[in-house]
């Protein structure tokens, strides 16, 4: 999940000899905004991301006023308890750009739960997109949604609906996390590694609503 993809390419031998390869497409934001598990696992990331950013926003609000603090009292006190309570004031700070680090950063702790939860999502999808390929005996499968190069398709050669349907699922029938404002960030690696071939939970509420099928194939 960590390397972004451009294309899955599915090297299904299955005795086509000299047969024409043949080639599809899928958009794997389109089946994952299908899948129950992405919401509730969406679902669960949200809820942890907003304690952590409540946790580091009060800090920094402590911080605020302890500054403000020293800022009314800083005549009334002498050079050494300056130091001191600047001193105090520079810990703080660079506790809570600890945490904030440690919760949201590179590598950080949503990073990591986010492949935690994401990982069975991405399992089922990549199952589901290999048997569609054995099934259509496709070569190889793009990822319309993270292919950049792909100036065209054709729609008759968009599988995104055999795959939803593989997994059990209807066509149009999408599935929103709650609490979530954008869906971008996990949704966007969720998507990338699981269309990729990389092998990367549950709970949290959702919310099915029944859309428009954009178009996903047949």
């Amino acid at each position: 999940m960590k390397t972004p993809f451009l294309v899955l390419i599915l090297a299904l031998f299955l005795g086509l000899g000299a047969q024409a390869q043949k080639f599809a497409y899928i958009d794997s934001d389109y089946v994952l905004q299908h899948m129950p598990e992405y919401a509730e696992a969406q679902a669960r990331l949200n809820e942890l991301s907003a304690q952590w950013q409540e946790e580091i926003e009060a800090k920094y609000e402590s911080i605020a006023r302890l500054e403000a603090a020293y800022r009314a009292e800083k005549v009334l006190l002498t050079e050494e308890m300056k130091k001191r309570r600047e001193a105090e004031i520079a810990d703080k700070r660079r506790e809570a750009a600890e945490l904030q680090k440690k919760k949201f950063g590179v590598e950080g702790e949503l990073f990591q739960k986010r492949e935690e939860f994401i990982q069975p999502v991405q399992d089922k999808m990549f199952d589901a997109i290999k048997e569609v390929a054995r099934n259509g005996s496709y070569m190889v499968v793009f990822d319309i949604k993270n292919n950049s190069n792909m100036l065209y398709s054709n729609p008759k050669y968009n599988v995104s609906d055999k795959v939803i349907k593989e997994m059990g699922y209807t066509p149009g029938e999408t599935i929103e996390a709650k609490g979530d404002k954008d869906g971008a960030s996990g949704k966007e690696k969720a998507s990338g590694a699981a269309a990729s071939g990389t092998k990367t939970g549950s709970a949290g509420g959702t919310q099915q609503t029944r859309t428009p099928s954009k178009p996903g194939g047949k």
